[in-house]
């Protein structure tokens, strides 16, 4: 057998800390394995938890307190990674609109930025080493700091489960919040675009979810029997305005969020296929998300070109991916997002929807820059803007090859 590697040795450590049971039991293996200084970082991605608390728990567990960052990243989540993917109208698989997905670039970001503002030569996350978000960290990482060094404590320690967890946690006075001793019915993660409930009660895609996952919508047959109307503002590609009122990027979706949630909006249950290999199945909840997503499309259908439309519907499950699988720092994705964002600088107007039970539902759209005639598709008196008699010519052009192939299957059948 071959012998096990030795660990590196490290001098500080950058933690992506929650402030949960989990991330600071890794605060104290780090301290007590690798025996270096560690840094703790936690982000507020509209995640809606307290972050004090996590301050406290870090300085309980001997932190300094310059060691401790604390950041507010909702306006920079939100105006330069939701907004950017929301240009091209991104599904992953068809139906999941990336919420987890497109969080980790960005804390791997600010991550790197505090390792090099005190030094660190490591980084460190919580991800198990059965999920995409392992991959989505460490792809970030080395492609903003090439040399940095990463600590991935479920790839490396001992524990067999939750019990030694537990334990751990007892024999180093870890706080244990009050039903934490057992195992978890799912595990949540949520920022401002979603949240996403996974495992345990949920590993049995045959079985439909208890109520009790549902985190950010009330359910659609208890929404109101009565349709709320909005309309969204956009300017190129991005939504600006709801109901005429300008708001800033996360201020936008935060609002969208709300209608979503009290009319039942935004609710998937799905199975999706890991980039480790893993089909999973998962409840994600994307109220906010769910309607820009179809007030996009809108906007899109009367200020896109056919060409450059399809082109990116085309495109878009390839730049998906590469969001999915972390990739949001290659170059391909920067390349695609640059064509991405050429085809938005028209894409500008308002959409009128109705949100009712579960639906969102499109009832008008206007823009200065449409390309959208009614001259050109009336049923009336064009007044000569299309001539009829063209469309004869342009379909024999367009039959030809079907002609000569016929004509080719016909001979061929009179020969058998």
């Amino acid at each position: 057998m071959a012998a096990k590697a030795a660990r590196p040795k490290i001098k500080r450590v950058v933690l992506a800390y929650s402030g949960g049971l989990d991330t600071s039991i890794i605060l104290k293996w780090l301290q007590e394995t690798y025996d270096c200084e560690v840094v703790t970082f936690t982000a507020d991605l509209g995640q809606g938890e307290e972050l004090g608390p996590a301050r406290d728990k870090a300085l309980k567990l001997g932190i300094e307190p310059g060691n401790i960052f604390i950041e507010d990243l909702r306006e920079e989540f939100v105006r330069d990674y939701v907004f950017p993917m929301f240009r091209a109208n991104a599904v992953y698989e068809g139906v999941y609109l990336l919420g987890t997905s497109i969080a980790r670039p960005l804390i791997a970001k600010k991550q790197i930025d505090i390792a090099r503002k005190v030094g660190a030569d490591a980084v460190c996350h919580g991800a198990t080493g059965k999920g995409n978000d392992q991959v989505r960290f460490e792809l970030s990482y080395y492609a903003l700091e090439p040399g940095i060094k990463i600590i991935a404590p479920w790839r490396e320690w001992a524990f067999k489960g939750r019990s030694d967890l537990i334990a751990f946690a007892k024999q180093h006075d870890i706080p244990i919040a009050t039903g934490k001793e057992n195992e978890a019915p799912y595990s949540v993660d949520a920022n401002l675009l979603h949240s996403s409930s996974e495992g345990k009660v949920l590993e049995d895609p045959a079985i439909e979810a208890p109520p009790m996952v549902y985190q950010r919508t009330i359910s659609p047959m208890d929404a109101p029997d009565k349709a709320t109307d909005i309309s969204i503002g956009f300017e190129r590609g991005d939504a600006v305005s709801l109901n005429g009122k300008k708001l800033k990027p996360h201020e936008l979706l935060t609002k969208l969020n709300e209608l979503g949630r009290d009319n039942g909006i935004g609710r998937i249950d799905l199975v999706e296929n890991r980039f480790v290999g893993m089909k999973s199945r998962g409840i994600y909840e994307t109220p906010g998300g769910t309607i820009l997503l179809t007030a996009h499309r809108a906007i899109e259908s009367i200020t896109l070109d056919r060409g450059a439309g399809h082109l990116k519907d085309e495109l878009m499950p390839r730049y998906a991916e590469l969001i999915y699988n972390g990739f949001w720092f290659s170059p391909e994705r920067e390349m695609l997002q640059a064509m991405i964002d050429k085809s938005q600088e028209h894409v500008e107007g308002v959409v009128r929807l109705k949100l009712y039970k579960g639906n969102v539902m499109v009832t008008g759209r206007e823009s200065p820059k449409s390309l959208y005639s009614t001259t050109l598709v009336t049923f009336e008196d064009d007044k000569g803007a299309y001539d009829q008699k063209d469309a004869e010519g342009f379909i024999r052009l367009n039959a030809l090859r079907l002609r000569t192939l016929g004509a080719r299957a016909a001979q061929t059948a009179k020969k058998k």
